[in-house]
């Protein structure tokens, strides 16, 4: 039995855990209020800042190409910092509602424009109670409704949507009833999910930056300002962060992924800065798997091998990597109870040995005069890797087991030829010579390059991982950097959504707008549905069910 003494301390005890626990959420509701109010007093100096310098141009007529070029980079600047406070603003919004003493900080915006007249109205009537629901009465009368319009975007065309919400008051006991304004994905509902996906998509997707948006927009008639789409995206990157967790809980789920990185400028005070954006690709289907595969991105400012040690903490699974020093300390013993296991890349030890034989490149780089050697040693080399990749075509997509009978019948061999080739090739060679150097690249790390050997599931190749950073390097050309570290953050978690989608062979846009369209109302308990693999799965049985 309890004393008495010992209750009033759990008691007591519990009190102050509760008094803790509020302290803790009014700090982190304080925290993200400043944070909102710092995020839009950079975006209201950058749009102070763009206006200084189109007043300029207006007032000088500067037409020259560096004056254009420096206003479409302060644009891009205004887009990511608006993008950053609305953000911010709503995160703040998330952390005061846990507590009654934080008052969320709402930023001031500018008076919202009517949409143009000329625009299509399609009206959604909500119809208004038939008794009332405070006394059960059907004595009502007609009162003026309430009509809100959302921007929504269809193929080809704009229309506008007239949610209109009927009100009635009651006779009796004069209580004015009116159903409740539906979900929205932003906030102020002013733009359709189909209008919000394509927006996104063009953007992150497609690498449409806003500004560009903003132009094809008001050619097409419908005049916005860059602020309210910058807005707009980040309401939908806080929306959607929800179904990003559970991408990245699925992918670290694996038993083995890839792992590359690749650069994006980051602007900086009158330059550019070198960031960077990691991709993990889980991707079962070589070796038979049947989980869905996902891509997973993340930024960072810099490539320090602290940022891959972060984004894979307590993962302890297979990580198919190139020779990058960054990735070393991973698999070092004493990291977790079990440290990971290194599959390296042998499409980056064949480059090595390529380059020595590839003519066009050589030609391409070649100092003047030089003329360009093919190398037979490095053509040796060649001849005897790509006999395992021949090997590895033959029995992609088979199960692990079989892949690792394969392996230790026919690769094994040619592995163990390969090893005895370099060994004595190099003993023959001056440590500088090129093909000494590309046999260095295997040999420093070479039970990192034989690990297939013990292992089905392990591929030859880290190619899952750069083709999803392709869609990146392309990007590069069009919006020519990131205008700060949350927006590099934004763009890693919109490209893991749209990169995961294509994995899974589903249209992104068609994906994105459904999702926008259902996760303002769906419970957390069904928010899986929403994953591109359940969402394809729903569309094929709904188009059997309408077939049949």
């Amino acid at each position: 039995m309890v004393s008495s003494n010992a209750s009033d301390e759990l008691v007591q005890l519990r009190a102050e855990l509760a008094i803790v626990r509020e302290q803790a959420l009014v700090a982190e509701a304080e925290v993200a209020k400043v944070w909102a109010i710092n995020a839009d007093l950079l975006a209201r100096n950058a749009h102070l800042e763009l206006m200084n310098e189109q007043m300029r141009r207006d007032k000088y007529g500067a037409r020259s190409e560096r004056s254009r070029r420096l206003l479409d980079q302060l644009e891009l600047t205004f887009e990511e910092l608006e993008a950053n406070a609305s953000e911010a603003e709503l995160l703040g919004q998330i952390a005061a509602a846990k507590t009654t003493t934080v008052q969320a900080f709402t930023r001031t915006r500018s008076t919202r424009r009517d949409f143009p007249a000329d625009l299509p109205r399609e009206q959604v009537v909500i119809p208004a109670p038939d008794l009332c629901p405070c006394c059960g009465s059907d004595d009502l009368s007609q009162l003026p409704a309430a009509v809100t319009e959302t921007l929504e975007r269809v193929p080809a065309r704009h229309k506008v949507i007239q949610t209109v919400r009927e009100k009635v008051s009651c006779r009796q006991c004069e209580k004015i009833s009116q159903p409740p304004a539906p979900f929205h994905v932003t906030p102020r509902g002013m733009f359709g999910p189909h209008f919000l996906a394509n927006l996104a998509f063009q953007k992150y997707g497609l690498h449409q930056p806003l500004n560009s948006q903003r132009d094809r927009l008001e050619a097409e008639g419908i005049p916005l300002s860059l602020s309210t789409l910058a807005d707009q995206i980040g309401a939908i990157c806080v929306a959607v962060k929800p179904l990003f967790l559970l991408l990245e809980a699925h992918g670290l789920a694996a038993d083995r992924l890839h792992a590359d990185d690749t650069t994006v400028p980051l602007l900086a005070k009158l330059k550019t800065s070198v960031a960077r954006i990691w991709d993990y690709v889980r991707d079962d289907r070589p070796f038979g798997g049947t989980a869905p595969p996902v891509a997973l991105c993340y930024y960072s400012s810099d490539r320090r091998g602290e940022h891959p040690r972060a984004h894979l903490a307590g993962y302890a699974g297979i990580l198919q990597v190139d020779r990058y020093a960054g990735f070393n300390a991973l698999f070092e013993e004493g990291r977790t109870d079990k440290p990971m296991t290194r599959a390296n890349c042998w499409v980056h030890a064949r480059r090595e040995f390529f380059k020595l034989v590839d003519i066009r490149q050589q030609l391409k780089r070649r100092k003047k005069g030089a003329t360009p050697l093919v190398s037979p040693l490095a053509s040796e080399a060649l001849e005897i890797i790509d006999r395992l990749f021949a090997i590895e075509r033959d029995i992609n997509g088979k199960p692990a087991a079989e892949r690792l009978a394969v392996r230790r019948e026919l690769s094994a061999p040619i592995v163990a030829e390969l090893e005895t080739w370099m060994r004595e090739t190099r003993s023959k060679l001056s440590r500088h010579d090129a093909v000494a150097k590309a046999i260095a690249y295997l040999q420093n790390d070479w039970d990192g390059f034989t690990t297939f050997l013990a292992d089905g599931r392990i591929c030859l190749s880290n190619n899952a991982a750069e083709r999803e950073l392709r869609s990146v390097a392309r990007g590069r050309k069009a919006w020519l950097f990131v205008g700060s570290d949350r927006g590099g953050q934004r763009a890693a978690m919109m490209f893991s959504l749209f990169g995961t989608a294509r994995l899974n062979d589903v249209d992104p846009l068609a994906w994105f707008t459904d999702v926008l369209a259902r996760i303002a109302d769906i419970p957390q308990s069904r928010l899986h549905e929403l994953l591109p693999w359940h969402w394809k799965a729903a569309q094929q049985q709904l188009t059997q069910e309408i077939a049949a």
